[in-house]
């Protein structure tokens, strides 16, 4: 099923290059200097990120304040908003979303919903630069990074969704269980707008998610995990896909400069709380990859390190050198892992027939 909407709306333009200042790329803290340099007071501030960050609310004339202080936001900001272009909804009841940026990049997010529970995946870039020989994604290329305003955006635009779809909580945060930022691009790649996007939907004055329901995923951009583990509380993911190096620099160039005993080191570093794990990503590659011995290595190399691992099957998408091992291969590999005393899953593909799976997205309507 696809649904045809309207193209990304915004109120003024908020650009990068000298316009107005998009009041959703602000953090509450920067929020507050900016609402007090037009004379407004701090808890005028708070009241207005409260506003900008519900769903449905689009404009400056929505955001339920006094004329007076709305015909002054005007004036002298801007307020961006995104709405899909595109709606696809798989046969697993999968969503994904298309955004057209006011630059015409595209962008996508995808919603899975499981056992009355939601999980939105979010983009960090259009595009992506990582050039994973097995992601879709990098074979765009890079195109641009996101503002903050337009990855909180996505988040509000499918609440706003979700809202108008007839899916009632108490609250606006109780729409969307968790956030996983695994869609297009490296989230550590577009750092200082991740973390400031982070910032914002973990505000307790605007969304209010807790840590514990944000994941931040990355290919192993070393120096970032460690700036992401000091700035920010989050579960941290990581797209392993071999504990061999060579094998792993062969499917994903980033490791010729953050070779596997960096990262893993890092993962070592990276400070979790109480109980807290990563979780490391592997798709299942037929005759790369997916090799008992290939389990046992990766069994050696995560030792020590507080665990999940999630295997993945291959999501091919038309000509592709790659393809997915049988069931059988993949319940030994998990086997392997399991007796050496890590928690493994075989992680069921999600929205392969709407381009919506693991490694599948590239921005297309």
């Amino acid at each position: 099923m696809e649904h045809k909407e309207q193209s990304a709306h915004r109120q003024d333009t908020s650009s990068p290059q000298g316009g107005p200042t998009d009041l959703r790329d602000l953090s509450l803290e920067r929020l507050v200097e900016f609402v007090a340099g037009l004379g407004l007071p701090g808890k005028r501030a708070k009241q207005i990120f409260a506003r900008l960050h519900r769903p449905g609310v689009l404009d400056f004339s929505q955001l339920g304040i006094s004329r007076e202080v709305t015909t002054l936001l005007a004036e002298h900001a801007a307020m961006s908003s995104l709405s899909p272009v595109a709606v696809e909804k798989s046969a697993d009841t999968t969503e994904k979303f298309a955004f057209r940026l006011e630059d015409n990049a595209m962008i996508e997010s995808v919603l899975i919903p499981e056992d009355g529970r939601h999980t939105l995946c979010v983009s960090s870039q259009a595009g992506c630069a990582m050039g994973c020989r097995f992601c879709l994604t990098g074979g765009l290329g890079f195109v641009r990074n996101l503002r903050p305003a337009e990855i909180v955006g996505q988040v509000l635009a499918v609440m706003t969704h979700m809202v108008a779809g007839g899916i009632e909580r108490a609250t606006p945060r109780e729409l969307l269980n968790n956030l996983v930022f695994m869609g297009m691009g490296e989230p550590l790649a577009n750092y200082d707008n991740l973390l400031t996007a982070l910032k914002i939907l973990m505000d307790d004055h605007g969304l209010g998610f807790s840590e514990r329901r944000i994941t931040v995923s990355t290919c192993g951009l070393v120096p970032r995990m460690d700036d992401l583990g000091r700035d920010i509380r989050v579960n941290l993911a990581v797209s392993l896909h071999s504990a061999d190096d060579a094998v792993r620099s062969s499917l994903m160039p980033v490791n010729k400069t953050h070779g596997l005993e960096a990262l893993l080191a890092a993962c070592r570093r990276y400070p979790l709380g109480k109980k807290k794990v990563i979780l490391f990503e592997y798709i299942m590659l037929k005759g790369i990859n997916d090799s008992l011995a290939d389990a046992h290595l990766l069994a050696e190399k995560l030792q020590g390190i507080p665990s999940r691992i999630n295997l993945l099957p291959y999501n091919g998408s038309g000509d592709t050198e790659f393809s997915c091992p049988d069931g059988a291969q993949t319940l030994a590999f998990q086997k392997v892992l399991r007796e050496a005393g890590f928690n493994t899953f075989i992680r069921q593909s999600r929205g392969a027939d709407i381009s919506a799976a693991c490694g599948q997205l590239a921005g297309k309507i």
